[in-house]
């Protein structure tokens, strides 16, 4: 992953959109040498979406087979709700 300081992010950005659209890079800004975001191919932005939705699930899945689990209008009613 290439990386540039903000600064340069800021004069190139026109050049940086076809690296990372047409040639698939993928680079990181930094401000003071710290890294501070990633700019990737939008085939990556969507396959890490997938991967944190399916993630979302499958702790869905888990909590939804806890044993102490309550049900919603259980508890509204125990809390007065």
């Amino acid at each position: 992953m290439a990386v540039l300081a903000a600064s340069e992010f800021r004069q190139q950005l026109a050049d940086l959109g076809n690296r990372v659209s047409y040639g698939g890079e993928r680079i990181t800004v930094t401000r003071s040498g710290k890294p501070l975001f990633a700019v990737v191919p939008y085939e990556d932005a969507e396959l890490l979406e997938a991967l944190e939705d399916r993630m979302d699930l499958d702790l869905a899945r888990k909590a939804l087979k806890r044993k102490d689990m309550v049900a919603w209008e259980k508890a509204k009613k125990e809390l007065g709700l």
